[in-house]
């Protein structure tokens, strides 16, 4: 039976990317998976990729995906979710806070003071959302004393990447994970960010073809599949020891080779630390 069986997770952002990714590891490994995200019909955003239809894979690789349609600016579409987990499910063991929204001026050139304010919504999706995310998830995995929340974050964390608002982000990510985890682990309640480096998503293949520099910027940075932090959070999951891990930032990278664990090609991802920034917070 797969280790993951009978486990519960939720992933924010899951239409496409990283989320999409994250969803299918843990498919592979058995789980139940709330696939969430704002994109229900073919053609309705700027990118591939629907709810429905990462469900549906992850349906094929063995798990059960259940789509449902969240707007994480929404505060009560947030709670409906959660209400829903805990009426269908009964328990959520895994809650991971991937969205974020990227704005198409992000990554054009310009100051932070040149470029609109509704920039904010990177904040308000990849942080604010994160907070009430955990909140409700909280609320379902303390009584059970059980759980693990994650945080996808990156080396933007303490390096400089497209600008202000997405750097404040992702560093505020990262503490969230760490504050967090200082109340939740007299509960057996687990929280850590996790950085992952350059991936190759949807998205980003089009930057590398049409933005100016990052493919430069890039050069040294081996990427990996979509599905890598996946299978990092995987084996977190099935960790017996995984509160000596709690509060702390990590390296996807890192923790990979530290768990035996390869690309979907088989290749060993490389830290990068050296070349981008080490992370701040230590376990508590």
């Amino acid at each position: 039976m797969p280790e993951l069986s009978g486990k519960v997770a939720v992933i924010t952002g899951a239409s496409r990317g990283v989320g999409k990714g994250i969803a299918l590891a843990l498919a592979s490994e058995g789980a139940t998976v709330y696939v969430t995200g704002r994109t229900v019909r073919e053609g309705t955003a700027t990118l591939p990729g629907t709810v429905g239809a990462t469900a549906s894979e992850v349906d094929a690789r063995g798990g059960k995906g259940i789509p449902v349609q969240v707007d994480l600016a929404d505060d009560a579409q947030i709670a409906a979710l959660f209400d829903r987990v805990r009426n269908e499910q009964g328990r959520l063991d895994i809650l991971v806070n991937n969205a974020i929204s990227l704005p198409p001026e992000l990554t054009e050139p310009g100051g932070f003071w040149e470029k609109p304010l509704s920039n904010l919504e990177i904040f308000d999706i990849g942080l604010r959302a994160a907070i009430i995310a955990s909140w409700h998830a909280a609320r379902i995995m303390v009584p059970r004393r059980s759980g693990l929340i994650v945080g996808i974050s990156g080396f933007v964390g303490v390096t400089y990447t497209y600008g202000p608002i997405f750097g404040t982000t992702k560093a505020g990510l990262d503490r969230l994970a760490r504050d967090m985890a200082i109340e939740l682990k007299p509960h057996d309640v687990a929280s850590l960010s996790l950085w992952q480096g350059f991936t190759y998503t949807e998205r980003a293949k089009i930057n590398l073809e049409t933005v100016p520099g990052i493919a430069e910027q890039l050069k040294a940075a081996a990427g990996s599949s979509p599905e890598f932090p996946g299978r990092v959070i995987a084996a977190l999951a099935k960790d017996p020891e995984l509160m000596r891990r709690t509060g702390g930032t990590f390296i996807n990278a890192e923790l990979a080779q530290e768990y035996g664990i390869t690309d979907i090609d088989g290749r060993i991802i490389p830290s990068n630390r050296a070349e981008r920034g080490s992370p701040i917070w230590q376990p508590v």
